[in-house]
């Protein structure tokens, strides 16, 4: 595995100073006190797998579920999905505690985990399936989510427009079982060894206060 770059420790530096800055503004989803209800958040960056493995390590998640959303068919399968005529994105569903993890922190783990500037594409993963995109669930997620894409793309966080999708949430099928915990479950398959295991030990290092 490649050791994590100063360029890109410098990035992620700019990136975690705008999210923290663009999120005091009003209407920002709040941490909220001890006792509240666990929320969702839903979100796409590239193959599930991958998205899964780096959300199931943050404290305050419960639960992490790989899914399909935004698509107009229902109950696909994940090579109805693949063919790219369902119109869904590879997700996952985080069920989380925002006493223990805020929306903010988990915005700022999908900034960082992957490239929210290519087009309906991460890596050699090419397809309307993998488009970045944010589900909101709630007014206050949608308005979060807006206001730290523009604050990043004023700031030049990255080398190209940020091209994420934001949108409201409907429904979510969640995918077949053998897509569930991949990495967890399949961790020397080469797809985990070339491309996930790099970027969890990347994640691990950068939110490793933030770690289960």
């Amino acid at each position: 595995m490649r050791p994590i770059s100063a360029q890109r420790i410098a990035l992620f530096g700019l990136i975690l100073g705008i999210l923290g800055s663009a999120l005091v503004l009003p209407g920002s989803v709040k941490t909220q006190s001890k006792g509240s209800q666990m929320e969702k958040a839903t979100f796409g960056a590239g193959c599930f797998w991958c998205v899964e493995a780096v959300f199931e390590e943050l404290k305050g998640v419960s639960t992490v579920v790989s899914g399909y959303a935004g698509g107009e068919r229902p109950n696909p399968t994940y090579k109805e999905v693949c063919s790219g005529k369902t119109g869904h994105a590879e997700v996952v569903q985080i069920t989380y505690d925002p006493a223990v993890v805020s929306f903010e922190k988990l915005l700022s783990v999908f900034f960082k985990t992957h490239d929210p500037t290519t087009l309906n594409r991460q890596g050699n993963d090419i397809g309307t399936q993998y488009r970045s995109v944010i589900f909101y669930h709630s007014k206050d997620q949608q308005q979060t989510a807006t206001r730290v894409i523009e604050a990043l793309n004023k700031e030049g966080a990255f080398s190209n427009p940020i091209v994420t999708e934001v949108s409201a949430y409907t429904e979510m099928f969640e995918a077949e079982d053998y897509h569930q915990e991949y990495y967890a479950n399949n961790g020397n398959q080469p797809y985990c060894r070339l491309v996930i295991a790099p970027k969890m030990e990347k994640f691990r290092k950068v939110f490793e206060s933030d770690l289960k």
